[in-house]
């Protein structure tokens, strides 16, 4: 595993210009060269499919799953293959109970994959929707677990507030959760892969996570981590692929009632994914290599400069105790200027700007001088 102190940017592992400045991460990201050659040869196998064999179904997105569980402190047999986040958020709907006048808490603004579901669970069970309001002084956890009472239960929430990078201590909502009978579910999406998470410390019921941002992964692929207290649960769906014995193409017409073990009957159908999942590996190789803790002190060097920066010029940042290592909102009273990403982008610089807030989202691809070139833009631009 790498080193905290040899840890540096590796752009050259990524194919972006010298004279771009991307610190969108947030939004998506760009996958490794090497995955992406992979990728091609993997599209390039779909011309001669008589040499696809048997493994080739199962092996690659065990691997993938095992790769996922190393990184959560998880079992192999506790991760499933999913396409989105909504599909592992219903998941957790399917087989979450709750009752006429229970609650649910989300978050103010949150990403709406796992907010919809919510409300949906909500309006059919008669129980209420609780959204908790954003704190001024950032800190999340404190709400949440204020909000906890004996009526809540489950809470749905990320590790980081997808708009800003205002993070939540997991660690203390998990244990508030468990002292209240509330279920906990998890959209990760947005730090997993960049900042410390081990289910062993948290445990969650569900966490899922998508791939295509800090996880350097491909679109439509996923991750649903089930804790093993639910994992003789409802599915969503019926594959074949997810039954005991699935591996044995001459006998699948001799139809099992058992699934795969763990999580297994939680996986999307065609879990295979011939084309996405040997970019997924080599991305998940590479950031476990790194290491998660590595990978976090990294981004945090340069979220922090960017912080700093950030308050010469006036604007506000949340207060480093509760802001996460790798992504932050640069606060505008009032609303960020009208069109200043598209002048950013006019110099080729990218970031986003959600709500009052312009998202800058760094990865191990940027560096100090990155930092620069975005502050010596807004300087101009401002």
């Amino acid at each position: 595993m790498t080193s905290r102190q040899s840890l540096t940017c590796q752009k050259h592992l990524f194919d972006i210009p010298a004279d771009v400045t991307y610190l969108n991460a947030a939004y998506m990201t760009p996958i490794l060269k090497e995955a992406a050659l992979q990728g091609q040869q993997a599209v390039a196998g779909k011309l001669h499919p008589w040499e696809t064999s048997i493994p080739d179904f199962f092996e690659p997105p065990a691997r993938a799953c095992g790769l996922m569980a190393d990184m959560i402190g998880a079992g192999a047999d506790d991760v499933a293959l999913v396409p989105s986040v909504s599909y592992g958020v219903a998941i957790a709907v399917r087989n979450l109970p709750l009752l006429p006048g229970q609650k649910i808490l989300v978050l103010a603004d949150q990403f709406p994959s796992n907010v919809y579901p919510w409300q949906d669970m909500a309006q059919i069970h008669q129980a209420e929707l609780v959204t908790i309001a954003r704190p001024k002084d950032g800190d999340w956890t404190s709400r949440i677990i204020a909000a906890l009472d004996g009526e809540v239960a489950i809470v749905a929430c990320p590790q980081v507030h997808w708009t800003d990078g205002s993070c939540i201590d997991l660690v203390r909502v998990g244990a508030a959760c468990r002292a209240q009978g509330a279920a906990l579910v998890l959209d990760m999406t947005q730090s997993l892969g960049v900042m410390p998470f081990s289910v062993r410390d948290v445990d969650p019921d569900f966490m899922v996570a998508a791939s295509y941002k800090w996880l350097l992964g491909p679109y439509s692929y996923g991750f649903v981590y089930v804790a093993p207290r639910h994992q003789k649960g409802v599915p969503l769906e019926q594959g074949w692929i997810a039954r005991k014995g699935s591996d044995d193409f001459a006998r699948l017409v001799d139809y099992q009632s058992d699934y795969l073990p763990g999580a297994g009957r939680f996986n999307v159908g065609e879990r295979s994914n011939f084309m996405l999942t040997p970019i997924i590996l080599q991305a998940l190789e590479k950031l476990n290599a790194w290491g998660v803790e590595a990978i976090a002190d990294y981004l945090s060097g340069l979220t922090d400069m960017i912080a700093a920066r950030a308050g010469a010029m006036g604007l506000t940042v949340a207060d480093k105790a509760h802001r996460s290592p790798h992504l932050i909102g640069l606060n505008f009273d009032g609303g960020a200027p009208d069109g200043l990403t598209a002048a950013l982008a006019d110099r080729k610089i990218y970031v986003s700007v959600r709500g009052n807030s312009i998202r800058v989202s760094p990865h191990i691809y940027n560096e100090a001088q990155d930092v620069e070139k975005l502050f010596s833009a807004l300087e101009d631009i401002l």
